[in-house]
């Protein structure tokens, strides 16, 4: 079975690894697939939410019995998913044609002709939870990837061969569909509503093993930025979480949904549950079901800029009192926001009304939001905070991502250790951008300086310093002159996107 750890060494200095749960408990493997997958088939007629198990009034929650009474009543509709997938690995032919005198003679295409494809079949188990009577089931995408035949099987034994409606790789949700009527259904709760220290139940198919309770609380809400999906909003909770758990339903003590568990977070030897675990908000896996079941596909709200973090250096370059917010490094002047009125270094600072700390939530929330909805923004630029109405478009198959979205780089004091020059047409084309883009170029950067540490790397192309465009390397060094210890910001040209990068002095 494959095996995909997701290290967090970049955020975390290599002491822990994101992992995606796995869906196959053969020596514990741990997999997080990620590839856009084409849906076996789509929804004819749209699903009635109609749920068999009710939520259970606190009263009937005791100190003796425990969880006993939502347990029993949520259990039915937490289904195991077994799936196999058809891998074709290369067979090694006999050692007989590898020997260099067989191959004096014959040489390698004689031999290449031996070396036949072999089939193998790869099984793995996950977690699922049916949301209709009718048999439709909720569960990761990373448990049902790639797989050929999916089986699913219910607490009372009873088993049924499901089919893919639609898969979302970029959030990690599918959604399958068994025919079958009559089936427990769990009640999908609200996720919003969920608070930090509320008690928590997750309830899967770890390691194979069937019908299987956890208990703990929600450790944290919205957590984001963590590498393992494209868009997250995570729940946290210690609750055990292992592999085969994904899929499965996280709920509250009324024995509501309130997300679909997905992931753990282990130290760098790998491992089963250290105490922290997530899960999708069901909220959000809602929204991409009922998408999938509408659409085939989900629909995202697009708004042509990249993005990148406000940290407290480009706060302070920018004149911003607050780290906080989503920097437009660039904009696409045919896009939503160049249509809208977006500049490249405005900074977003709200969205409808919600306060934006993060790229992460901004994208997240555009990303939610339907194709041809208008947003409103709270905008910070050039000292000043304006409102800018931008109508959404829809975000491309494959979205283009920025070149770099880390901030950090250039001579004064915060930019020793760092060598340009004056960007010809023919070094322009060597780093393959447009042969009419102008700046200088990092020829070299010295490791550990202030430049280095903040992102700059070498073939990046500074197109501004402190807001003063730069031609030339007389340009450059007149604009990099900077009073004491002051920040030095630079727009840099980073494989056709810009991005800003803020350079501090050691």
């Amino acid at each position: 079975m494959k095996t995909n750890m997701i290290s967090s060494g970049r955020r975390r200095s290599g002491l822990l690894a994101i992992v995606a749960l796995a869906v196959g408990v053969t020596a514990g493997s741990m997999v997080t697939a990620k590839t856009g997958r084409t849906p076996f088939g789509t929804a004819s007629v749209a699903p009635v939410f109609v749920a068999t198990s009710a939520p259970v009034p606190d009263g009937q929650l005791s100190f003796a019995n425990g969880f006993a009474a939502v347990v029993e009543r949520v259990m039915p509709a937490v289904v195991n998913i077994a799936s196999t997938k058809i891998v074709r690995t290369p067979q090694t032919s006999s050692p007989f044609f590898s020997d260099p005198f067989f191959r004096q003679f014959f040489g390698d295409q004689f031999s290449q002709q031996f070396h036949f494809p072999r089939e193998q079949r790869e099984k793995s188990l996950g977690s699922g939870v049916i949301v209709t009577s009718d048999g439709y089931v909720l569960t990761n995408n990373h448990v049902i990837d790639g797989a050929s035949d999916i089986k699913v099987s219910l607490a009372d034994k009873r088993e049924f061969k499901a089919r893919v409606i639609g898969t979302d790789p970029r959030t990690d949700i599918a959604v399958l569909k068994v025919d079958a009527k009559d089936l427990p259904s769990a009640v999908l709760g609200d996720s919003s509503k969920v608070k930090v220290g509320n008690f928590a139940l997750a309830i899967g198919d770890p390691f194979g093993l069937s019908e299987t309770v956890t208990a703990g609380i929600i450790s944290a809400t919205g957590r984001g930025n963590l590498g393992i999906e494209d868009y997250e909003d995570f729940i946290q909770t210690d609750a055990s979480i292992n592999p085969g758990n994904s899929g499965g339903a996280l709920i509250d003590v009324s024995g509501e949904v309130i997300g679909i568990n997905t992931a753990i977070l282990t130290g760098n030897g790998g491992g089963g549950n250290q105490g922290v675990g997530f899960a999708i908000p069901i909220n959000m896996a809602r929204q991409v079901m009922d998408q999938i079941l509408k659409n085939g596909h989900v629909l995202r709200g697009y708004l042509g800029a990249w993005i990148q973090p406000v940290t407290p250096e480009i706060a302070k370059a920018f004149g911003l009192t607050e780290a906080r917010g989503a920097l437009l490094g660039d904009v696409d002047p045919k896009g939503p926001a160049g249509q809208g009125g977006l500049h490249r270094g405005d900074i977003i600072l709200e969205v409808d009304g919600r306060r934006i700390e993060d790229p992460g939530t901004f994208r997240l929330k555009i990303a939610m939001t339907p194709p041809g909805t208008v947003v409103h923004l709270k905008v910070f630029s050039g000292g000043k905070t304006r409102d800018v109405d931008v109508k959404l478009g829809e975000l491309p198959s494959k979205e283009e991502e920025p070149a770099g979205t880390t901030s950090g780089g250039a001579p004064g004091a915060a930019l020793q250790g760092l060598a340009v020059e004056t960007l010809t047409p023919e070094i322009a084309r060597e780093l393959n951008l447009p042969a009419q883009t102008s700046g200088v170029v990092v020829s070299s950067i010295e490791p550990g300086s202030a430049a280095a540490e903040a992102g700059l790397r070498r073939g990046d192309v500074v197109q501004e310093v402190n807001h003063q465009r730069v031609t030339s390397v007389s340009e450059f060094n007149r604009a990099a002159v900077t009073p004491g210890k002051q920040p030095v910001l630079l727009l840099v040209n980073r494989g056709g996107n810009t991005i800003y990068i803020a350079v501090e002095a050691q």
